[in-house]
C-alpha cells in the first residue's frame, strides 16, 4: 500500500480507510492461510491504514498475544494506523526493500495489496528471505499478471490524448503486476522454499458512478492524478468512468490476485 517513488504526494489514507473494502476482504483470506501461531513475532509489509494488521492482533488475543510490526512507506497511512489501532502494534516507516531489522528477527511475514508498488521484485524478496527465522514463512498476495489491464489501458490512450498528453511526458509505469513464473523464479532465487505462487480473477463491480470514481481516484490513478493540474483531475476520472459504464458488467475493475506463499528453509 506505498510507493517507492518519493516525487509522489502522499495517500489520502482516511479516504482510503473509508474506501477499500476490497482489499480488505482479499486480505482477510490471506490471513486465514498465514494462520499464526501463540507467541510469533510477525511483520506486516504495507499495512496501510491498520485495517488487516489490528484484525490480526485482535483475533490473536483470543488465543496468545502476538507481536506484531505494522511497516509502511506512506506517513499518511501509519498516521491513520496508529489512529485506529492504538498501542498495541509497533508502527515503521521504511521500504519494503530496505528492511530495518536484524537478520532472523520474524516467524512471518504477511502482505496484501503492497509488493504491486514495489519494483524491484528481487530485492524485496531478498530483504524478507534475510528477515524470517529458520522456518519462517511468507505468506502474500498482491496484484499481479493483468492486473486492471482494462482501466490502465483506457488511461494510457487518454494520456496521450488532448490536453492531458503535455502532463505525462517522461510517464513510467509506478507499479509492478508481475506473472506466476516471475515470482516463483524469484522467489527461488531469493533462498525460498515451499513455494506456492497462484493467480486468481478478483472482479469488483461498484454500484453507481459516483463509488466507482471515488474508489478509482483515491486507489488507482492516484500517481495519473498527481501529474495532472487540478481542473484536469476530475475530467480525466470521468472519462474513464464513462468508457466503464458501457462495459458488460458496468463499473468493474478487472482485479487479478497473486499469491505467493513460500518457507525459509
Amino acid at each position: 500500500m506505498y510507493t517507492e517513488n518519493t516525487s509522489m504526494s502522499d495517500w489520502d489514507a482516511a479516504q482510503y480507510h473509508k474506501l477499500s473494502d476490497p482489499q480488505r476482504e482479499w486480505g482477510l483470506r490471506v490471513l486465514e492461510r498465514l494462520a499464526p501461531r501463540p507467541g510469533e513475532m510477525i511483520l506486516d509489509i504495507g499495512c496501510g491504514t491498520g485495517r488487516l494488521t489490528s484484525r490480526l492482533r485482535a483475533d490473536a488475543s483470543a488465543r496468545q498475544a502476538l507481536r506484531v510490526v505494522a511497516l509502511d512507506r506512506s506517513a499518511a497511512m501509519l498516521r491513520e494506523g496508529r489512529a485506529h489501532c492504538g498501542s498495541t502494534i509497533h508502527f515503521v516507516q521504511a521500504d519494503g526493500v530496505r528492511l530495518p531489522f536484524d537478520d532472523r528477527s520474524f516467524d512471518a511475514v504477511f502482505s496484501t495489496a503492497t509488493f504491486h508498488w514495489i519494483k524491484d521484485h528481487e530485492t524485496l524478496f531478498s530483504e524478507i528471505h534475510r528477515v524470517l527465522k529458520p522456518g519462517g514463512r511468507l505468506v502474500s498476495q498482491c496484484g499481479g499478471g493483468p492486473n486492471l489491464q482494462m482501466l490502465y489501458r483506457r488511461a494510457r490512450a487518454l494520456r496521450a490524448s488532448g490536453a492531458y498528453a503535455p502532463y505525462f511526458a517522461g510517464w513510467s509505469d509506478p507499479w509492478n503486476f508481475a506473472s506466476m513464473e516471475e515470482t516463483e523464479r524469484r522467489m527461488a532465487t531469493a533462498g525460498f522454499h515451499d513455494i506456492e505462487v497462484a493467480l486468481e480473477p478478483a472482479r469488483t463491480p461498484f454500484p453507481d458512478v459516483r463509488s466507482y470514481e471515488a474508489f478509482v481516484t483515491t486507489v488507482c490513478l492516484r500517481h495519473h492524478l498527481d501529474k495532472l493540474p487540478e481542473d484536469l483531475r476530475h475530467p480525466f476520472v470521468q472519462e474513464l468512468a464513462l468508457a466503464a459504464s458501457a462495459d458488460d458488467p458496468p463499473l468493474t475493475l478487472d482485479y487479478w490476485r497473486l499469491n505467493a506463499d513460500a518457507r525459509r528453509a
